[in-house]
């Protein structure tokens, strides 16, 4: 797995997180305070949540069948986009066990690239 797909993942955790806090806020401050200014503002952030969310979807999913995870983690995390504040907690719990695979699939990988190379410099001086 590549470093580049937990920095999707963690961008889109917390773009998804802020919007739907947002747009916590937002229903609130409409139904509950009876608001009359935050309907569009509310509908606007709506959209974009959901949208946003469906990328979020495709990014997580990516990662955990990338992480090789079990059905109810790969739920879990994807479930998280939709509980306010849930993602953010989510992706700090999941995030140091995943940057501790990449660094392990870094360091296996450089000392391969180093004999690969080092067996094409031979192979080139013979």
């Amino acid at each position: 797995m590549k470093k580049s797909v937990l920095t999707r993942y963690r961008v889109m955790a917390y773009v998804t997180g802020v919007l739907l806090v947002l747009l916590t806020l937002g229903v609130i401050a409409k139904y509950v305070l009876d608001i009359d200014g935050a309907s569009g503002p509310t509908r606007v952030i709506a959209i974009a949540h959901g949208w946003l969310y469906v990328v979020y979807l495709v990014v997580a999913f990516d990662l955990g069948s990338k992480a090789k995870w079990k059905v109810g983690k790969q739920l879990w995390v994807l479930i998280a986009g939709t509980i306010p504040t849930a993602a953010f907690f989510v992706e700090r719990k999941i995030t140091p066990e995943l940057e501790a695979k990449v660094a392990a699939r870094d360091a296996t990988a450089v000392p391969a690239a180093r004999a690969a190379a080092g067996a094409g410099a031979e192979a080139e001086k013979s």
